[in-house]
Parts: structure tokens; C-alpha cells; sequence
């Protein structure tokens, strides 16, 4: 397999992870940027897609960013045919975890479940660690089964672990650059997490602007059943 179709594992660490988590990097993310999603979902399905399935997202659901069917078709659909179909995978579990060691978990609310935070940290803390299985390591997800699949773009990196009193700090410096400047990953970065977030609720911001809207109209409401109870206890008071 291509290193650029294996997907972010984001799988079971190998080993149990003793360090604590490091302090997570606010995730620049707009649900509302429509564009910086539809870059987002360019990148998974090129990177993500073919290992990782989001069974809980339909490509048609993709046309609430603004693309047309045929937008969806010519760019973003590899796997299938049909636009109602949804993004799953043709690799079998079994044959997954022969090769990852684990399945590569669905990533359809993966943002609900780690948050924006931690995936965008996530995607930018790999480093080159000659002792794990596949050469990497992770500062926010110690021991991961993945590869870093987007080092061509990031580059690689190297741990640099200091004495600051009684605690280690471990930071991480940029040894061999990308194809990106770190500026232009960490865009790339935050479109992939602003994509994730839209996958796990695609319907979120049409469910705010619908409870912004039951608010206003309970508001108005208010004020008649309001002068329609006074008028109709105003004997009994």
C-alpha cells in the first residue's frame, strides 16, 4: 500500500501510555468557513478514506457545503458509484488488523469524541521514534499504531526532551521540512479538523439557527399568554 492512502489511524496504542497529555493547541477551526471544509474533506478522502470509513456520512450530505453532484463525483467519490452511498471502505477488519495490528477505528464522530483540540494537536505532534513498529510516535497519543501518513506534507520531526527542575518537558523540532511550510500544514491541519467536526454533525448549524429561532418565537409568545392569563384571573385575584 501507498503511504499517501494510509488513512490516520487513529487505532489502540500499542502500550498503555504513563505520561500525562500535553497541553492541547486551540484548534483555529469555523464551522461556518464552508471553503476550509471542503478542503478538509479533499484531504480525507485522499488520506484518510481508503483505510478509515465514516459510515455515519453520505457523500450526498456534501452538497449542504455548496458542491453539486457532480463536483462530489468528479473529486471526491474513489470508492463508489453512487452519491447516497456512504463513506465506507473496501478493506476488510481482518486484513487491517494483519497489518495496522488493530482495525483502524470509524472516524464519523471522531471529533465529538476527542474534540477539536486534540485532533489538530494530534495531526501536528508526530516525531520520528526509531523504536516503534512504524517509525513514529505521537507527544498527545503515546505509542499509536499509525504512521504518520502527512509527513511528506509536515516533514519530520524530532523529540527534545529538557530538565526544568523535577519535570521533563518534551517539545518537538522540525528536522526535515515537507512539501508545506509549517504555516501551510497547520492550515492543512485545521481544514482536515474543521471537516471532522462538520462530519460528526452535519446538521449543526441548521440546528442553531432553528433554536435561535424557537427561542425568539417563545419570547413573542410569551407576551400575549401573558396578558391572556392576567385578563382571565384578573376576577379571581
Amino acid at each position: 500500500m501507498r503511504a499517501s492512502t494510509l488513512l490516520i489511524l487513529l487505532a489502540l496504542p500499542l502500550g498503555a501510555g504513563a505520561n500525562e497529555e500535553p497541553g492541547l493547541d486551540r484548534a483555529p477551526i469555523d464551522p461556518q468557513d464552508t471553503i476550509s471544509i471542503q478542503r478538509g474533506a479533499q484531504v480525507f478522502v485522499n488520506y484518510c478514506l481508503n483505510c478509515h470509513s465514516a459510515e455515519a456520512m453520505r457523500y450526498q450530505r456534501l452538497v449542504d457545503l455548496g458542491l453539486t453532484d457532480q463536483q462530489i463525483r468528479d473529486n471526491l467519490m474513489f470508492a463508489t458509484t453512487k452519491i447516497g452511498d456512504p463513506m465506507a471502505v473496501a478493506m476488510r477488519k481482518s486484513d487491517a488488523k494483519n497489518w495496522f495490528g488493530v482495525p483502524p477505528p470509524d472516524l464519523s464522530v471522531v471529533a465529538r469524541a476527542r474534540g477539536a483540540d486534540w485532533l489538530y494537536t494530534y495531526l501536528r505532534s508526530f516525531y520520528r521514534d526509531e523504536k516503534t513498529a512504524t517509525g513514529w510516535n505521537n507527544l498527545v497519543f503515546p505509542s499509536v499504531a499509525m504512521p504518520h501518513v502527512l509527513w511528506e506534507l509536515q516533514g519530520e520531526q524530532a523529540l527534545k526532551s529538557e530538565k526544568q527542575g523535577e519535570e521533563t518537558v518534551n517539545t518537538l523540532t522540525l528536522q526535515s521540512p515537507g512539501k508545506l511550510p509549517p504555516l501551510e500544514y497547520d492550515k492543512l491541519a485545521a481544514d482536515l479538523v474543521n471537516y471532522l467536526v462538520y462530519m460528526g454533525e452535519p446538521a449543526r448549524e441548521t440546528r442553531i439557527r432553528i433554536g435561535y429561532a424557537v427561542l425568539i418565537f417563545l419570547g413573542v409568545l410569551f407576551v400575549p399568554v401573558y396578558l391572556l392569563k392576567r385578563e382571565y384571573w384578573k376576577d379571581v385575584h
